[in-house]
C-alpha cells in the first residue's frame, strides 16, 4: 500500500507493462524502473524494500509518474533511454556505472550490433559507431531483447564471402562461402553467402536501431507503406515477407523478459525452506468435455522458461464422468512413481482449495513434501488469485510477487491440455489411434 501522500498520475497505477518514475518533493526523478505490472511493481518498493538504497529512497517519495508500453521489451528499453537521459541517484547507486551494458552498432559495410560493459567502451566509439545505446541494468535481459528483435530484423555477425569463384558447390554461396547456422534458422540475412546486398542489409539495421530508439510506431508506419507499394506493384512475394515481419513485430512473445530482472528475490523464504521460483515448477490442467475423452497434462517451466522437451501427458485411466479433483489424484499418483524425474520447487495446478487438498493428500500418501498452489479465478472473474490450503496459510502471500511467472505455467499447461484432448477426441470419433508425438506415462 502506497503512503496517502504519494501523488501518482492519474491517481491510480495500471496493471501493464510499463516504466515508472519516482520523484521527490521538487519534482527531481530519484529512481527509474521497468515493470511487467506497473501497479504491482512499484507497491513492492514500499512493501518489501529491496536493497539499503531503495530503502533509504522510499520515504523520499512525493511524486510516481509512469510510461505505459504494450510490450516489456519496449519498457525495457525506455527504461535505458530514461536513465541515460537523468541518471537518476538511486538508479546510480543501485548499480556501479562500470558494470552498466551498452548496445553498439558498428559502422561497417554490414553493420553488427555488440554488447559492452562501460569498461570495455572506449571513448573513440561514440564517433565511429553508427549508434550506442544504453545503459541496461541486466546484461541478460538486453540479450534476451536482442534475440527477440533478431527473429524479426535479422543480422550477420559473418563476413562477407570472397570475390566469385567457379568452384561453388551445393548448399554453398559466393566464393564457395558456406552458410552459417543462424541463416540457416532465420537469423542472418546472409552475408555469409552473399545473399543480401549492403543497402538492403543496412534497411534492417536501421529498424533495429528505430527499435531501440523506442520509436517502433514509426518502424510500423514505414513498413506497412512499403508492404503496400509492393503489393500494388504486384511484386506479392516480397510484401508477404514484410507482412510476417510485422505481424512478428507485433506479436513478440516478452513477458518473461523482465520477471526475472525485478529486483525481486528469487527465492522465497518460509519456515519449511526456501522456495526457487526460478527453480523446477510443474504445472497440472486437465482437459475434457462433459466427462469425455479425459486427459491432463503437465508442463515444466525451468529459469522461468517452458522446458518443452519434459512435458508429458496422461489419458485418464481410472476416473469416469467430469472429476477434476479425481483426475488430479490420478495423475499426481502415477506422476510420482517415476523418481527418475526431479521433483519440483511448487506443484501449479488450475482449480481451488478442492484440488489444492487433493493433491496435499497424493502428496501426504507418498511422503512428498513440495508445496502446492491453486490458480482460480477471483469472485468477479476478472482476475487470477493464487489459491492455498489451511496448511499454508501465508503461502500464497509469499508467492504473490510472482504471479506473472505462474500465470504463464498456468496459461501453458491449460494450452497443452488442450490440445492434446483434441487429439484424444479426434481420434476416438476416427475410432483410429495415432502415436502421439510425447511420452504418454
Amino acid at each position: 500500500m502506497l503512503p496517502p501522500y504519494i501523488r501518482i498520475k492519474n491517481d491510480a497505477l495500471p496493471d501493464t507493462p510499463g516504466v515508472y518514475l519516482m520523484k521527490d518533493a521538487r519534482g527531481k526523478i530519484l529512481y527509474v524502473g521497468k515493470a511487467v505490472n506497473l501497479k504491482r511493481r512499484v507497491n513492492q518498493h514500499f512493501e518489501r524494500p529491496h536493497g539499503p538504497f531503495i530503502e533509504e529512497m522510499t520515504p523520499l517519495v512525493r511524486e510516481i509518474d509512469y510510461v505505459e508500453k504494450k510490450t516489456a521489451i519496449e519498457a525495457l528499453i525506455l527504461e535505458a533511454n530514461l536513465i541515460k537521459l537523468h541518471w537518476p541517484k538511486y538508479n546510480v547507486l543501485l548499480k556501479d556505472n562500470k558494470s552498466f551494458m551498452y548496445l553498439v552498432i558498428t559502422d561497417e559495410e554490414y553493420p553488427r550490433p555488440l554488447l559492452k560493459r562501460a569498461t570495455d567502451l572506449l571513448p573513440e566509439e561514440e564517433k565511429t559507431s553508427l549508434a550506442i545505446f544504453g545503459p541496461y541494468l541486466s546484461a541478460r535481459s538486453l540479450r534476451v531483447a536482442l534475440d527477440l528483435v533478431r527473429k524479426v530484423f535479422p543480422w550477420s555477425t559473418c563476413l562477407p564471402p570472397k570475390p566469385p569463384s567457379t568452384n561453388v558447390g551445393r548448399g554453398q554461396g559466393v566464393g564457395g562461402a558456406k552458410a552459417c547456422f543462424d541463416y540457416q534458422i532465420g537469423r542472418c540475412p546472409g552475408v555469409c553467402v552473399g545473399k543480401v546486398d549492403a543497402k538492403t542489409y543496412k534497411q534492417g539495421i536501421r529498424h533495429l536501431m528505430k527499435f531501440f530508439e523506442g520509436k517502433k510506431e514509426e518502424i510500423v508506419k514505414a513498413m506497412t507503406k512499403e508492404m503496400e507499394k509492393l503489393a500494388k506493384a504486384e511484386r506479392f512475394e516480397e510484401a508477404a515477407k514484410i507482412r510476417n515481419q510485422l505481424f512478428s513485430l507485433e506479436h513478440i512473445q516478452d513477458i518473461a523478459l523482465l520477471m526475472r530482472d525485478e529486483p525481486e528475490a528469487r527465492t522465497v523464504k518460509r519456515a519449511e525452506g526456501e522456495i526457487d521460483v526460478y527453480g523446477r515448477i510443474e504445472g497440472y490442467d486437465i482437459s475434457h468435455i462433459s466427462g469425455t475423452s479425459q486427459v491432463a497434462s503437465m508442463v515444466v517451466f525451468q529459469n522461468g522458461a517452458p522446458a518443452k522437451a519434459q512435458y508429458r501427458k496422461f489419458k485418464i485411466k481410472t476416473v469416469e464422468g467430469s472429476n477434476d479433483v479425481g483426475s488430479l489424484q490420478e495423475v499426481l499418483t502415477r506422476r510420482l512413481k517415476h523418481d527418475e524425474w526431479p521433483l519440483p520447487q511448487l506443484f501449479l495446478i488450475d482449480g481451488g482449495k478442492p484440488q489444492v487438498h487433493a493433491v496435499e493428500e497424493i502428496m501426504r500418501q507418498n511422503g512428498v513434501i513440495v508445496p502446492v498452489v491453486g490458480m482460480a479465478k477471483g469472485p468477479e472473474r476478472k482476475r487470477t488469485d493464487l489459491i492455498c490450503s489451511d496448511l499454508n496459510p501465508s503461502l500464497c502471500q509469499l508467492l504473490e510477487p510472482h504471479i506473472d511467472l505462474f500465470t504463464q505455467v498456468r496459461d501453458e499447461s491449460h494450452r497443452f491440455a488442450i490440445t492434446f484432448h483434441r487429439k484424444v477426441r479426434s481420434e476416438a470419433f476416427v475410432g483410429k489411434k495415432s502415436p502421439a508425438k510425447k511420452k504418454r506415462k
